[in-house]
């Protein structure tokens, strides 16, 4: 494992140890929710979502726990560093949609490097995922690994008819179909 690795793990402990502690109820997100499902480890940052009425109750949260924030200029999330390094991003729109406390519901309580914490499944965290493709953002390369990795996971039929208005989505599935990964 890379020093990278190390750091983003401590990050995603710390963050979550102290969201545990001091609130807000949260979920761990992206691609270090698949990770925690089977998929690769992520290596360039730690994703957590919150409702969007808990956003400062977030930010207050992780900056007595040291972190440095970051307010970004996109009205979806702020971030979150240890050092020089942003590794923590707190989400609370996902796609333009606000994060509630019942969207948190959907996550599931598992172990993560010793510290239980609830995760967005699998099928959450791509539907999110393929609703973020555009055609300023369209790697498919960087996603395969970890959809592939979780496909036998994923309630597909559910993921198609969420991302059935995003062009670029269904191609990532046309592709996945044919790749043999959806079926």
């Amino acid at each position: 494992m890379s020093g990278r690795n190390d750091h983003l793990r401590d990050a995603l402990k710390r963050a979550a140890s102290a969201f545990k502690a001091h609130g807000p109820d949260f979920a761990l997100a992206g691609s270090y929710a698949l990770w925690v499902h089977g998929g690769p480890e992520p290596v360039h940052d730690v994703d957590f979502v919150v409702a969007e009425e808990d956003v400062e109750a977030a930010a207050l949260t992780l900056e007595k726990a040291d972190f440095i924030l970051e307010r970004t200029p996109e009205d979806w999330l702020f971030k979150a560093c240890v050092g020089e390094d942003f590794v923590i991003d707190v989400l609370h729109r996902l796609n333009g949609v606000p994060v509630t406390a019942s969207s948190l519901q959907a996550a599931q309580e598992y172990d993560v490097l010793a510290i239980r914490m609830p995760v967005l499944p699998p099928t959450e965290v791509i539907t999110e995922k393929l609703l973020s493709l555009n055609e300023h953002h369209c790697d498919f390369a960087k996603f395969l690994p970890g959809v592939r990795a979780v496909r036998e996971q994923v309630d597909w039929s559910h993921v198609r008819q969420a991302t059935a208005d995003n062009d670029y989505a269904v191609a990532f599935l046309v592709l996945a179909d044919r790749l043999g990964i959806s079926d």
